[in-house]
């Protein structure tokens, strides 16, 4: 006879705790198989938040969420959360346009106290928030931080403040040895010992004044249940170590925990990954990571550094082939840049691969330690731009209006793969400023991009089509879409198409071209556009006295949610459509 669902009947953890260990024990393994059920098809996070459900369900059972608040650090180990507080018919929604968020969102639900996509932010918050609420002590404030965003400053800073105060918060320390990428430094060679060796007098905790209990079974739900009540009554801030697997239920993803973070859609009953329609061109972030270990073998001076993104941005081909010479620092973005700075002052070449929404952790760095000593680092500016369905914790949309405003600090924007690759290689022949250069996340366009290397010159602009009256400057693969929205219209108008190429400095001998040969001129930038691409041309034609209209095409003054990068430009203007319609309009306003 089959088993009656459990988890139908959990709307919120209130119903939850009116359940047995017993009945945990099976709504466990219903809620991972419901996990499993949705990424399978709708794609996502994965690995995380099946290492966690017996740890979700304990801590709702336990604790009165949500008068007692409980902040998840990485966000995407919240899926089992989102499930079991209101939003399970929702779920196959997350991370779609107008769906769920991929991670908690305060305005979705009073069970998300608090925003988490970067990581190791969780201790700080729910410090903050236990100190604000002294008056009511009785509420427990609580910081799951795992996927080894422990390691984070951030987060070792908030440690260290929250052992002189008496704020009531619980930090449930998710021990899965694994970020996105396997965990690096010091920290990880101690909770393993910690884990063999335990001595609850000789900890790092307890040196902190931070109450150490465990380490324990994070899968074992009478035990969490148990350390968690016991740890309800006690007073102060406390920590508790909970070892969990990354991936726990599903065998490919306990395997390969790298490629089961985020593995796309896969066969829900044996895990086994669907294969994806083969194509000819390659990712941006290949094209820069095969670049760069070619460009390595040449040059020795070059170094590699990552903030816990190998994977993700290739620096991996670079850490295999250079052990030596590349370095994953873990979630550490401001330590990168600084390291890639000291290295500078030896005569080594930096290229520093970090995400463009992750730059903004480490904008001081960037001022202070390297552009105001004018170090040659190249930032590798992966997945600038939007980014789809991990929403607006993670699109790339400010780092131009960021690094424009820094003396010193060079902007370069290549519109296609062999622009990327020559870049690299140009750059690496001297580096006398810092300099940024910024690239989608996803495929290119271009098959055959391993041509050989050439010297090109950084800092110039180029005419992509000839035309009338109107001139499109597009910066980098925004290209592309111009190119589209050309080919629809050019039946009505014939507007020419430039490339800017560099948003810092700018192109000046070709803007004065552009700007005497065309009435009016607009902008396309997959940035913001405050500050943005466009705000450089503006004030560029201000100063030298240029009246011709300007329209900009870019990301609003708003956060963008998250969708497929398709249907978010669409949303905003910004593909073919959008920009075609904006030149049509532009093109009757002048005619």
């Amino acid at each position: 006879m089959k088993q009656k669902s459990i988890l139908e009947k959990i709307n919120t953890p209130e119903v939850l705790r009116k359940l047995n260990v017993e009945d945990l024990i099976q709504l466990a393994d219903e809620l991972r198989q419901e996990i499993i059920y949705v990424v399978s098809t709708k794609e996502g996070h994965l690995g995380a938040s099946l290492g966690v459900v017996e740890l979700t369900l304990a801590l709702h059972y336990v604790f009165e969420t949500p008068i007692d608040q409980l902040i998840w650090d990485v966000g995407h180990q919240a899926y089992g959360h989102k499930i079991i507080t209101g939003r399970r018919n929702q779920f196959s929604t997350n991370r779609q346009l107008g769906g769920l968020s991929g991670f908690p969102n305060r305005e979705e639900s009073v069970y998300d106290p608090f925003g988490t996509g970067h990581a190791s932010t969780s201790i700080s918050a729910a410090l903050g928030m236990a100190l604000a609420n002294q008056q009511n002590n009785s509420q427990t404030h609580i910081a799951v931080i795992g996927d080894a965003s422990i390691a984070g400053g951030m987060a070792l800073e908030a440690l260290n403040h929250a052992g002189v105060t008496k704020a009531n918060l619980i930090i449930v320390l998710n021990d899965n040895a694994i970020g996105i990428d396997p965990s690096v430094g010091a920290l990880k060679y101690y909770f393993e010992k910690v884990k063999k060796e335990f001595s609850n007098s000789n900890n790092v905790f307890q040196a902190l004044n931070i109450p150490y209990n465990g380490p324990i079974d994070g899968h074992d739900l009478k035990s969490l249940i148990a350390a968690f009540k016991k740890l309800k009554k006690q007073k102060g801030p406390r920590l508790i170590h909970v070892v969990t697997k990354k991936g726990k239920g599903l065998e490919p993803a306990e395997l390969d925990q790298v490629t089961y973070h985020a593995p796309g859609k896969f066969d829900r009953k044996t895990g086994i990954l669907i294969p994806k329609t083969d194509r000819p061109t390659s990712k941006y972030q290949d094209v820069f990571g095969e670049t760069l270990v070619e460009l390595a073998a040449q040059n020795q001076s070059i170094v590699g550094i990552t903030p816990a993104m190998p994977t993700g941005s290739s620096m991996k081909l670079m850490m295999d082939a250079f052990p030596k010479r590349a370095y994953d620092v873990g979630i550490a973005e401001q330590h990168a840049i600084t390291l890639a700075a000291g290295m500078a002052t030896k005569g080594k070449l930096p290229f520093c691969a970090i995400y463009a929404t992750f730059l903004q952790r480490a904008y001081d760095q960037v001022i202070h330690d390297v552009a105001l000593q004018n170090f040659g680092v190249v930032f590798c500016l992966d997945r600038a731009g939007l980014v789809g369905q991990d929403g607006p914790t993670h699109h790339g949309v400010f780092d131009i209006a960021m690094l424009r405003t820094i003396p010193n600090m060079r902007i370069l924007a290549p519109r296609n793969e062999i622009q990327l690759r020559q870049t690299l290689y140009t750059l690496q022949l001297g580096v006398q400023n810092p300099v940024a250069i910024r690239y989608p996340r996803g495929y290119g366009k271009i098959s055959d991009w391993k041509v050989p290397f050439e010297e090109i010159e950084l800092y110039r602009g180029s005419c992509l089509k000839k035309g009338k009256q109107i001139a499109v400057i597009s910066v980098g693969t925004m290209a592309d879409n111009v190119e589209l929205a050309l080919d629809v219209i050019k039946e009505k108008c014939t507007p020419a198409h430039y490339d800017l190429g560099s948003v810092k400095p700018l192109d000046e001998k070709l803007l004065h071209l552009i700007f005497k040969n065309f009435a009016a001129i607009i902008t396309v930038e997959d940035g913001a556009l405050a500050g943005g691409a466009g705000s450089a041309i503006l004030e560029w034609a201000n100063e030298n006295g240029k009246l011709n209209p300007i329209k900009r095409i870019g990301i609003p003054d708003r956060f963008i949610s998250h969708g497929t990068t398709a249907e978010l430009q669409k949303e905003i203007g910004m593909d073919s459509a959008g920009i075609a319609a904006s030149i049509l309009a532009l093109h009757q306003k002048i005619s």
